[in-house]
């Protein structure tokens, strides 16, 4: 389960600071940090320790400065959260790059950054964002994946569908990815030795005759790369994907609920 989740705080306050809106008072003394190096700290901070060491406190100590010079900049933890991960979702100019391209390449493209993402960032996965508090990067690669999809005869529910269904296979993915790397970290037992433990009983129900599917598999068939796991499911998907819009440039209409303004 997600232990974070955006718009948490004072969201208000978070849209100000993603757009800028709002001017800093001239009073006290002068200002001596950036809401910028602020948010590249916290984000270095989470990215080496994760998300439960994220602190006001821990922040200000990777800065060297009292905790309270940064509520000068920020209200709080949960706002500080919102400009992080707008922060670590890349420019719109990146997906820019793809518009007017192959429709397909653009949404392989979106997988792998996201995977790449989600590998660096773990953290990110420990956040509830359906409820996204947008910002200008978040907003605008967004805008921009829009592009490769423009000329396609979809939908706007359609469109989305596709992102929200490329994100949903990527997410769960990764998150098994990072699960896996956690579970030497926490348990001090390596995969061989977890793996060695149980090859006795395994070996002994497959001798069994009880399990014929299991025990008719190559020896090597979970000796998988989940980066590869990744590329063959992105590939099925965008498979499916291509039926569904050759037939809708044929004329079929959308599937129940996909039509816009149902």
């Amino acid at each position: 389960m997600a232990s974070e989740h955006t718009g948490s705080g004072d969201l208000t306050r978070s849209l100000e600071l993603l757009w800028g809106t709002k001017e800093r008072s001239t009073r006290g003394p002068k200002p001596g940090l950036t809401l910028d190096a602020i948010v590249h700290a916290a984000v270095e901070l989470a990215d080496r320790e994760g998300l439960t060491a994220l602190s006001m406190r821990n922040v200000a100590a990777e800065l060297g400065v009292g905790t309270m010079t940064l509520y000068r900049y920020v209200p709080g933890k949960s706002e500080l959260l919102a400009l992080m991960i707008d922060h670590v979702n890349g420019t719109a100019e990146e997906a820019e790059a793809y518009r007017g391209k192959d429709w397909r390449a653009t949404l392989e493209w979106i997988a792998r950054d996201s995977w790449e993402q989600y590998v660096k960032h773990s953290w990110l996965l420990q956040v509830n964002q359906v409820r996204p508090v947008l910002g200008p990067n978040m907003l605008g690669t967004f805008n921009s994946s829009l592009g490769a999809l423009e000329e396609l005869e979809l939908t706007s529910r359609e469109k989305v569908s596709l992102f929200v269904a490329i994100d949903g296979l990527v997410t769960g993915l990764a998150r098994n990815h990072i699960l896996q790397q956690q579970a030497f970290e926490q348990s001090g037992v390596t995969d061989d030795e977890f793996w060695e433990t149980q090859e006795p009983f395994l070996a002994r129900a497959m001798e069994s005759g009880d399990f014929p599917l299991v025990a008719a598999l190559a020896e090597d068939t979970f000796n998988l790369r989940d980066e590869d796991v990744l590329e063959l499911a992105m590939r099925a998907l965008l498979d499916g994907f291509e039926t569904l819009v050759r037939s809708r440039a044929e004329g079929a209409p959308p599937l129940p609920g996909m039509a816009t303004g149902d």
